[in-house]
């Protein structure tokens, strides 16, 4: 009897933890249904008023259409593929510079550290628009690039130096001893930082990384000032030809909505099993 009432005062916490969750689950599931509906109705309410046409019939062949039995896909289909083409690459170069820029700085080169500074403050206070305009207009004519590249080496640049900062704070916040054990067994700068200091400072690195990433998904859309048929670049086209304002526009922002979330929610996956030590 004492083994059962010790085995039930064990469970009940987990029990307690459990209805916790499930209440916190469905209070953020009613926050977002009352949210989503406040917007519909007041996104109805303006349509209203402007005695707006709504035309959601149109919207599938905006993803594909169905001839002689293939599957055409439709420009918001080609634009989200751009758009994650876009995003990928972009997001492999911030990180690669991220990386780069923070060894720069914790380096003992005056020369790195010079560079590394002068680049941050250049980047990070100057508009993204100017930015892109410089890219473009001035270096993509001088290196032969297209506007695609253009687009890509801009934000790669631009979220890079925000990577920089974020790689450089998960490194130093490894403990110390971590730098001087690597030291006194022998390991090699490289080996130290590969397999001592980077795995750690990733639980701490990974958290505003996947913010940042997030971040360059949403400003990819600026690259559609240069038109490239990225996603918001299509948007504004079928706009144009259909004058489906409302609609196309709750596409674009439900598809990018779509994007991040998932990420997000992948990451955090991933975070939880980096925190059990299954990586």
């Amino acid at each position: 009897m004492v083994a059962t009432d010790q085995t039930l005062t064990r469970e009940r916490p987990k029990a307690t933890i459990s209805l916790s969750q499930t209440a916190r689950t469905s209070l953020q599931v009613f926050q977002a249904i009352i949210i989503f509906s406040i917007l519909a109705w007041v996104s109805y309410r303006g349509a209203q008023a402007m005695e707006y046409n709504w035309q959601w019939y149109r919207v599938p062949r905006f993803f594909y259409r169905v001839i002689d039995g293939e599957i055409i896909w439709g420009p918001l289909v080609m634009g989200f593929i751009e758009t994650l083409r876009l995003a990928g690459v972009s997001i492999i170069f911030a990180v690669l510079i991220g990386f780069v820029t923070a060894f720069a700085r914790l380096s003992n080169s005056f020369a790195g550290k010079w560079i590394a500074t002068f680049y941050l403050e250049a980047i990070r206070n100057t508009p993204l628009l100017v930015q892109l305009f410089l890219f473009y207009f001035v270096l993509a004519p001088i290196f032969g690039m297209d506007r695609f590249w253009a687009g890509v080496l801009c934000l790669s640049f631009f979220e890079g130096s925000f990577a920089s900062e974020i790689i450089r704070g998960g490194i130093i916040g490894v403990p110390r001893d971590q730098y001087e054990a690597s030291d006194a067994i022998g390991l090699t700068p490289y080996d130290k930082y590969t397999k001592i200091i980077i795995p750690q400072s990733m639980p701490l690195i990974l958290p505003p990384l996947t913010g940042l990433i997030i971040s360059l998904i949403k400003h990819s859309a600026i690259v559609s000032v240069i038109a490239v048929s990225e996603l918001t670049t299509v948007g504004m086209n079928l706009i144009s030809e259909t004058f489906m304002a409302f609609e196309i526009w709750f596409i674009v922002a439900g598809i990018y909505l779509a994007l991040t979330v998932t990420l997000s929610a992948g990451v955090s996956l991933f975070e939880r099993q980096l925190e059990k030590g299954k990586y």
